[in-house]
């Protein structure tokens, strides 16, 4: 029995300290622009009762109490990893006065061209490069509004100088007076199916077909960011309650120890 608490009592430890992991993620990225908390999301793993009929062990002993007993690994049970799932809720809006700013109010992603394709990302802080392009704060280059799967190199965003920048609610880029394009906004059907990639970033899943539309009315407002989406104090209260059971779990796995040791060290000489 000692064996069979000790190890449900560890998958509780591992799991804690896994939620723990995500939780300071969270917080290290409360100032990064258009940040989503991640969660864990764990469930119990009942081994012989989540198995096939097929394998589970049937006993090869003579009849006994023991055998008529016998639950056939139902009675242990695990905490599994489900996943880490995203909260892409809304994240307020900072004003910042900066032309090239832009915040998306509402749903939706901006596409930009990377090494490793085009990619989506809700961070709107873009900036000039030495060829006037617009691109992201780690140098990818905006896309404008196109077909899906369009060559990205055919919607990049290029501004001369020649007038001051405008950007609308819709998106349509402005220089002066003359109308440059408009800004990508696609909106993802399954948010599930995407997958952070770094650098506020998000790619799809290899098991998830990408499945995306135009933003129909998108909501953009310049002079401005997303703000992330992070509580702190809810996070630092997820983090309190993690610890204590962290350490229950602990205890736990020192008190099935500490049985296992009496065990072997007393029971086992008393009755020698």
């Amino acid at each position: 029995m000692s064996t069979k608490g000790v190890y449900s009592a560890l998958s509780g430890a591992l799991a804690q300290s896994l939620k723990l992991d995500t939780i300071a993620n969270n917080l290290a990225n409360v100032n990064t622009p258009a940040f989503k908390r991640d969660q864990q999301v764990f469930n119990e793993y009942l081994t012989a009762n989540e198995k096939p009929p097929e394998v589970i062990q049937v006993p090869r002993v003579p009849a006994s109490i023991e055998s008529f007993y016998d639950m056939q690994g139902g009675d242990k049970s695990y905490v599994d990893t489900k996943g880490t799932f995203t909260d892409f809720s809304q994240g307020g809006l900072k004003p910042t006065g900066n032309t090239l700013d832009v915040a998306i109010d509402g749903k939706g992603f901006f596409e930009v061209a990377t090494p490793n394709g085009v990619k989506l990302t809700r961070s709107g802080n873009f900036t000039l490069d030495g060829n006037g392009q617009v691109v992201t704060k780690d140098g990818f280059p905006v896309l404008l509004n196109g077909e899906p799967g369009s060559d990205p190199a055919a919607r990049t965003v290029r501004l001369d100088g020649s007038g001051p920048i405008t950007i609308n609610d819709s998106g349509d880029i402005f220089q002066g007076t003359e109308m440059v394009g408009r800004l990508s906004l696609v909106d993802v059907k399954n948010p599930d199916s995407l997958q952070k990639m770094g650098n506020s970033l998000y790619g799809f899943k290899n098991n998830m077909a990408p499945e995306m539309s135009n933003v129909a009315n998108p909501s953009l407002k310049q002079g401005f960011v997303e703000a992330s989406n992070v509580n702190i104090v809810q996070e630092m209260t997820d983090m309190i309650q993690t610890n204590r059971v962290f350490e229950s779990t602990q205890k736990a796995i020192s008190a099935y120890d500490s049985m296992a040791e009496k065990l072997v060290n007393v029971v086992g000489k008393t009755s020698n």
